[in-house]
């Protein structure tokens, strides 16, 4: 949950379709005494909860700097002595025991969200005893043709008219190439199509985090499409779910909208095909929607023929030259700089210590000891260990197998 803040953990609390899906989902699955994993922990709002329902232990992770308020937030309720918590990916950690339930909401607009898959399956594997219970336990994601002129016009039209007489090609092409949350109030009505199910991921037995689908509809009515539309149903247990599916009340995550490369005049009868995939390449999800729409009345003509990846639309050059087999690497001066920061935190240099003397190092870089402190501030954070917290809620002392680290980096 890296880059998330207060305020957004506020909003993901308010929103009642979510939170009280979720609340219902533990109250049926925690027991007296169960142990209870909470991923993604935010402010810990899923922990408390499982301890209200009567979870022994909470083992609540997350790496996000929220997790410092968690932990106030769980004394200030009474629950400090229940909770344990850390600042560390899951994959990173080793619970002392297994776990009865895991939780999680990892969520973006898809379920496919940063490095939330491969944490899910590496969960269930390692960390949930036999039997346990995932929450959720799967997503069943969704995708129909839709009309939606003010996603696409916030995509497109900045380029698509030759704004000042200019040509904006590689513009257009990079910003066709990209998913967005959709901006228009999507419904029922602007679909061309029944919606279709692309793909079911189902945590209990997931093994991969790349998925792909393939879809076709008959137009059900005239128009001008623009996309797709895609959104997931959330089955937290048996009886109790969620979605975010277009006419139902309004979520937090809303739709996600994959752009067609130019708008398309659909016709009653006319066939939609559509091929989505997902693919996580190391961090960064890559996407490829291939469209066709044609009319079964006139055979072998396509109205659209669209290939889009958002391979397509990244700026590459310079990075496909850097990863060439015979390429050099060589710092650039910002590298140089965290090279040295880190070179210092080696446990035998005060804080006061790395700033001075990065300050020095790069005088030509810093104008003050502050500027090189914010530097350095961020690479603290990112890469060193917590603190002792004398008489405090911290694990690693009392257990040191719980902070193992069971993957390199």
């Amino acid at each position: 949950m890296f880059g998330y803040d207060i305020y957004a953990f506020g909003r993901m609390i308010r929103d009642s379709v979510r939170t009280d899906a979720y609340a219902e989902a533990l109250r049926r699955s925690v027991r007296t005494n169960s142990v209870v994993l909470d991923m993604g922990t935010g402010v810990g709002i899923w922990a408390l909860l499982a301890c209200q329902f009567g979870a022994r232990k909470v083992y609540a992770v997350d790496p996000n700097d929220a997790i410092q308020i968690a932990r106030e937030i769980a004394a200030a309720n009474g629950y400090a002595d229940r909770i344990e918590f850390v600042q560390e990916l899951t994959t990173r950690v080793t619970l002392p025991e297994p776990a009865d339930v895991i939780v999680t909401d990892m969520h973006g607009i898809v379920p496919m969200f940063e490095q939330s898959l491969p944490a899910i399956i590496d969960a269930r594997r390692r960390l949930l005893a036999p039997g346990g219970k995932m929450i959720p336990e799967k997503d069943t994601l969704w995708a129909a043709p839709v009309q939606a002129p003010e996603s696409y016009d916030n995509v497109v039209l900045p380029w698509a008219n030759d704004p000042y007489g200019f040509e904006w090609g590689p513009a257009l092409r990079i910003a066709a190439n990209d998913w967005f949350k959709i901006k228009d109030k999507i419904t029922p009505v602007e679909f061309f199509g029944e919606p279709k199910c692309w793909a079911t991921l189902d945590y209990r037995t997931l093994e991969s985090p790349n998925v792909a689908g393939e879809l076709s509809w008959t137009a059900t009515r005239d128009g001008i499409g623009h996309g797709l539309a895609v959104w997931f149903d959330t089955l937290l247990v048996d009886g109790v779910a969620f979605s975010n599916a277009p006419g139902c009340p309004e979520t937090i995550f809303g739709q996600a909208f994959f752009p067609w490369s130019e708008p398309v005049s659909i016709s009653k009868g006319d066939t939609i095909s559509a091929v989505l995939r997902c693919d996580l390449v190391g961090n960064y999800h890559l996407w490829r929607w291939q469209t066709t729409v044609s009319d079964p009345r006139q055979a072998g003509k396509l109205k659209a023929d669209f290939k889009q990846s958002t391979f397509f639309g990244m700026p590459l050059s310079s990075s496909l030259n850097k990863r060439a087999p015979d390429h050099v690497p060589r710092l650039n001066q910002d590298g140089e700089i965290r090279q040295f920061v880190l070179s210092l935190m080696n446990g035998g240099n005060s804080l006061e210590t790395i700033i001075t003397q990065t300050t020095i190092q790069f005088a030509n870089c810093f104008g003050s000891s502050s500027d090189a402190g914010s530097v350095v501030a961020e690479l603290l954070e990112k890469y060193t260990e917590p603190p002792d917290r004398p008489g405090g809620n911290d694990t690693s002392e009392r257990n040191p197998t719980f902070l193992s680290i069971d993957s390199p980096g």
